[in-house]
């Protein structure tokens, strides 16, 4: 028999999706300082850097303005789009087999 502390152990063993850590390249490594971190967790950690830096413009608030750390991770460009966070961090994120 399974007790509820078992049900609720497997229960955050399973974690899917967006949820899910998986293996990063090497710039976004050293951006969060983890070898494994779920997709989820990578965009709260940049978010949270870019409102500590006070990197969004002051003008257009859905516009990043990266400094070197975040060119690192997003393809060397000036600027972000808020939007196109997600869409530039996929290709950091490693597939497993």
């Amino acid at each position: 028999m399974t007790t509820q502390a078992d049900a609720a152990e497997s229960k955050e063993l399973r974690l899917y999706g967006i949820l899910r850590p998986m293996p990063v390249s090497d710039a976004l490594h050293k951006f969060v300082g983890a070898a494994h971190i779920s997709r989820a967790g990578a965009i709260r950690l940049i978010w949270h850097y870019i409102r500590c830096k006070g990197l969004q413009s002051r003008v257009y608030r859905r516009e990043i303005i990266c400094d070197e750390r975040l060119k690192s991770i997003f393809a060397g460009r000036d600027k972000v789009n808020r939007r196109e966070i997600t869409k530039l961090l996929f290709p950091h994120f490693l597939k497993t087999n």
